[in-house]
């Protein structure tokens, strides 16, 4: 017997058919978090906001998306810092957990491991380099030192030579290179510095401009490469003296002798990165402001030695070549052609700062060779963007294109941004470490599969 007249059960299969819907609409647009499920967003779709930054979700931006500039969009929408919430965490995909493993801390900026597994910080502002060893039963840190101090503004630590045994560490000052006497263990230099050659611009200290330098050898450790960005958002470097040497990477010899420009035109080549399959040299860039929310993107990619970028006359282009920045309309038409468009492009003002290629075994084989980068965030978009770090996916050491939310929840539902992402480094047993200017802190991600 039916227990519902016939209408009746028209009805409540409408209902159930409904609810169904209902979910599958849910479940469809809910952000994908594990680790072997994404989502994938191109074209118009693939510009975000932090509100929309998930773990899991793959963006693919090309230079078919990009808008004409817009300059009356430009806005100055710097963030406002606020403590953590008590509640607010930052959020990775499913399996990774996330520990706090320093707090209280100077300007944490950018991060590198020794080979004895030591991490070693940068305290930009107060010109230190720190050094924390090991992770306690309380996920802290079990040691703490003070390796160096009375440095100009420090950014980029290289280690060298290469290999488990290094007699040196390289420290990307503003003004210059330096380096101390180490080995492993120790956890304070045990001699002065040694100043190796200068470089240009100086940052607060002289003046202005892109401050941070940092340092990577090539893999055969014949080539010290320093990243040096530009003095200005894109002042014409024909004109503008200050300009000399600057958005470009040059090159070294270990010993500090100046060799030539590496590369030229990245604006601002924050992280420095050896791809291990490749052995190319990456960069991570934050390119210039002002012509709209969305333009002109940040990127990743490898740098061709003797490339140009396009900074400041151009910007990534297509077939033709580069876009000419509006504010340089007919400059340097021979240079159009020859503008390189990077490997990754990200959303624009992300502020990308360091990098790595992921070579342990502690998180899937599926992140095996794959970069990651951390997003400092935006303050020249209306829509706050960034305040992340990022998967950069390849496939035998080349991207795809594409990138990936990582670790997010650094910016809260009201505008507000609790935390920074800066630096990024991997520890001696394959989790992450990432270092936070917003809330002074390092945190550890490691993964469970739980």
């Amino acid at each position: 017997m039916n227990r519902f007249p016939r209408s009746s059960r028209a009805v409540a299969l409408y209902c159930t058919l409904g609810f169904l819907a209902y979910l599958i609409i849910q479940i469809s647009e809910r952000p994908a978090r594990a680790a072997h499920q994404h989502v994938v967003l191109s074209g118009q779709a693939a510009f975000t906001d932090a509100a929309h930054e998930y773990p899991g979700i793959r963006r693919l931006l090309t230079v078919a998306d990009l808008p004409a500039p817009a300059p009356k969009e430009s806005v100055d929408n710097g963030p406002t810092l606020v403590p953590r919430p008590a509640n607010a965490w930052p959020m990775a995909p499913e399996g990774f957990k996330v520990e706090l493993y320093a707090t209280g801390l100077d300007n944490p900026r950018l991060l590198r491991t020794a080979p004895n597994g030591d991490l070693f910080l940068a305290e930009s502002e107060s010109g230190k380099i720190k050094i924390f060893r090991g992770v306690g039963k309380d996920g802290k840190a079990s040691q703490v030192s003070v390796f160096a101090e009375g440095l100009h503004q420090p950014f980029g630590i290289a280690f060298y030579p290469s290999g488990a045994n290094p007699a040196w560490v390289y420290v990307g000052d503003t003004d210059g290179i330096v380096r101390l006497p180490y080995k492993n263990g120790d956890l304070k230099a045990t001699g002065p510095e040694q100043n190796l050659a200068d470089l240009p611009g100086g940052g607060r200290l002289r003046g202005g401009g892109h401050w941070t330098r940092d340092l990577v050898f090539s893999q055969d450790g014949a080539k010290l490469f320093a990243s040096v960005g530009s003095h200005s958002n894109v002042d014409d470097a024909d004109t503008h003296p200050e300009e000399f040497h600057r958005a470009d990477v040059l090159e070294f010899t270990p010993e500090g002798k100046f060799v030539k420009v590496y590369a030229w035109g990245l604006r601002n080549c924050v992280g420095e990165a050896i791809n291990p399959i490749t052995g190319e040299l990456w960069c991570s860039t934050n390119e210039r402001d002002a012509l709209g929310n969305n333009l002109v993107p940040d990127y990743v990619t490898h740098v061709q030695e003797d490339g140009f970028y396009g900074w400041p006359w151009f910007y990534m282009g297509g077939p033709n070549g580069g876009v000419q920045d509006p504010r340089h309309a007919g400059k340097h038409p021979e240079l159009q052609a020859k503008v390189i468009t990077p490997d990754i492009l990200l959303n624009p003002h992300f502020a990308s700062l360091e990098m790595l290629f992921y070579e342990g075994s502690q998180f899937p084989a599926s992140f095996k060779g794959d970069g990651f980068a951390a997003e400092h965030g935006s303050w020249n978009r209306a829509q706050r963007a960034g305040y992340e770090v990022i998967r950069l996916p390849m496939k035998g050491g080349r991207a795809t294109g594409e990138y990936e939310d990582f670790l997010t929840g650094f910016a809260l539902p009201d505008g507000t941004v609790w935390g920074r992402p800066v630096g990024v480094a991997q520890a001696s047993d394959g989790s992450l470490f990432v270092s936070d200017d917003g809330s002074k802190s390092i945190w550890h991600v490691s993964y469970t599969g739980k």
